[in-house]
């Protein structure tokens, strides 16, 4: 039996494939269209989806869309009449847009899948339609290697709900309660987002990356006056500060009297300020997040949790929920955000739907690490690389990993493309820029010579799984790199007086650890396990420098500049490394060094 589950038309639109409860193929269709977070319907992941499985769409047994639109539009009346007559402007932009595409959603999709298979016919059960949270909630516990467990998804929102908590035993997910729109921790992250000048479901990464350089001074100012958060962890909004509802701007004037500064301007400094409203608003979500699963701990006694949802990438607080909710096993789903909807949804439809058993193993989740996404042939990649006009060396065994650990440790940045590609948005060891953390000056070095962005923008450690607890203060595996944990105290140096008097990105100039490129400045680190089992070949990389150098991690993060896509394709890849400084291109076994010549 094959379900194709889809997620499209907000952003981060995404497919999946499941033949039965096993994940053939799962993308997003940013990869393909290279717009990042592309909203458009996942014609391209769709379309790989169905030749990974040599199959045409007429074979799938099970179409489903991952949330109900009715309800969305229900929400957005119901929400202009409660504010009328503010928010006129934003009503009648968004109502056309409504009543032309969206309101009538089943029927463009079934036009866009009658496009990419013109035989395929429509059926009364060839489109289904899953809840939002119940795509999120089906994604954070089918996959997982729990039989029961409590679920938490966080998030913007969906059609009403923005955090719900569920129960999750088996084959069958039990809503229990959630928060409803308008009161939202992604809504009030994002609202910080947008203050900060960056882009709102696009950039909340950057707050999180930002906070350390500041210093929560304006917690309680956000808990007396822009969140009610009560003991069991639910909350309420004063959405007098707050202007998404029916505006075109995330924060209300308000807002900014409140903090006595206007929203940062996208091309303005980053001043102390904006780094301390970073540091605050983080604080606060995190105290809101460990206030709900403590209380949820405390109340159903269960000891495994699931989380998906935007808010879900918060590795910080997901670090601190590992810590010290009482949870002593989380499981959260790697394509936590709207892409991964695609994958619970097609999982809703097999389990809840259709009524299948569960059969669940405690040491391993249903994920494949995440390496869902396309691969290419080696005659393909000869071909566009001889194509590109570069030189190359072929090598396979243990000589190809010792030569890529040898560049690494001569203080090359590698950019490296092997296997099927990452399904969420981490670079997990299939299309990653790895380099030495060893080196100082090597965070410097990423940001500004490959990926070409902010400065304060920390990265992140691949470890080998069974050194992690040696590096990191972590008791758990983190293959997903969805976790943040302290560096080990015996690796930290340090520091003077006038070293601890820093402030902001001028903390960047002293070394902190003996990893210092993967060491943020609060000694905190978003580390991914390696596994020898479950990714081999990123394992044995990561092995062959460790035996150059004593050291059981590299640098990964992901292959492509900033504000694009990673790379998907060799041909992507190569233009990547002829565009950027990177000093050694690996495209499966294939070895390209730079030349003179390479850069254009």
């Amino acid at each position: 039996m094959y379900i194709l589950g889809i997620s499209a038309y907000f952003h981060d639109s995404a497919a999946c494939l499941l033949r039965d409860d096993v994940i053939v193929a799962a993308v997003q269709e940013e990869r393909f269209s290279r717009k990042k977070n592309d909203e458009s319907f996942p014609a391209e992941s769709i379309r790989y989806c169905l030749e990974t499985a040599n199959i045409s769409l007429a074979e799938v047994d099970h179409i489903v869309f991952y949330e109900k639109p009715f309800l969305k539009f229900e929400r957005l009346l119901e929400t202009y009449l409660a504010f009328a007559p503010k928010g006129f402007t934003s009503f009648i932009k968004a109502v056309p847009l409504w009543l032309k595409d969206k309101l009538f959603l089943k029927g463009n999709i079934i036009k866009a899948l009658k496009e990419i298979d013109p035989v395929w016919q429509p059926n009364k059960h060839s489109v289904l339609f899953t809840t939002h949270h119940q795509s999120h909630a089906a994604s954070a516990f089918y996959p997982s290697p729990f039989n029961k467990a409590i679920i938490l998804t966080a998030d913007g929102v969906g059609e009403w709900a923005t955090t719900s908590i569920a129960r999750g035993s088996h084959n069958s997910i039990e809503f229990i309660r959630d928060i409803p729109f308008p009161h939202s921790i992604g809504l009030l992250y994002s609202a910080f987002t947008y203050y900060l000048g960056f882009k709102v479901n696009v950039d909340e990464y950057k707050v999180m990356g930002l906070a350390p350089y500041g210093k929560p001074l304006y917690v309680d100012i956000i808990f007396k006056h822009l969140v009610d958060l009560k003991p069991d962890g639910s909350f309420l909004l004063d959405m007098a500060y707050f202007n998404y509802c029916t505006g075109l701007t995330m924060t209300a004037v308000k807002f900014n009297e409140l903090f006595g500064a206007p929203p940062r301007k996208a091309s303005g400094p980053i001043t102390q300020f904006y780094m301390d409203m970073a540091s605050s608003i983080q604080t606060a979500t995190e105290q809101i997040m460990l206030r709900i699963t403590t209380a949820i701990h405390q109340e159903f006694g269960v000891d495994n949790l699931c989380m998906a949802g935007g808010v879900a990438l918060n590795c910080v607080a997901n670090g601190l929920i590992l810590k010290e909710s009482g949870f002593k096993n989380i499981w959260i789903q790697p394509a936590a955000g709207d892409a991964g909807g695609a994958l619970g949804a097609a999982y809703a439809v097999y389990y809840e739907h259709l009524d299948k058993s569960r059969i669940t193993d405690a040491s391993e989740d249903k994920m494949q690490n995440a390496l869902l996404g396309p691969c290419y042939s080696r005659d393909g990649i000869a071909e566009d690389i001889k194509s590109a006009g570069l030189q190359f060396i072929e090598l396979s065994g243990q000589d190809y990993y010792r030569v890529i650990a040898g560049f690494i440790v001569d203080g090359k940045v590698v950019g490296y493309f092997k296997g099927r590609m990452e399904y969420g948005p981490r670079a997990l060891g299939a299309r990653s820029i790895l380099a030495d953390p060893r080196r100082f000056d090597m965070q410097s070095v990423l940001n500004q010579k490959i990926k070409y962005r902010e400065s304060f923008r920390p990265f992140a450690p691949a470890v080998l799984e069974e050194y992690a607890a040696t590096y990191f203060n972590i008791s758990c595996a983190s293959p997903y790199m969805l976790l943040v944990a302290d560096v080990a105290a015996d690796l930290r140096i340090p520091l003077s007086e006038q070293e601890e008097a820093l402030q902001g990105v001028e903390k960047l100039k002293v070394k902190r650890s003996v990893i210092p490129a993967v060491t943020h400045v609060n000694y905190t680190a978003r580390l991914q396990t390696v596994n020898k089992e479950s990714h081999p070949d990123f394992y044995n990389l990561i092995k062959a420098f460790h035996e150059l150098t004593d050291c059981p991690l590299l640098i990964n993060t992901s292959f492509n500049r900033m504000d694009e896509p990673i790379v998907n394709t060799p041909l992507q890849a190569i233009a990547c490394f002829r565009e950027t400084d990177m000093d050694v291109l690996v495209i499966e076994n294939f070895i390209i060094q730079k030349t003179n010549t390479a850069k254009n």
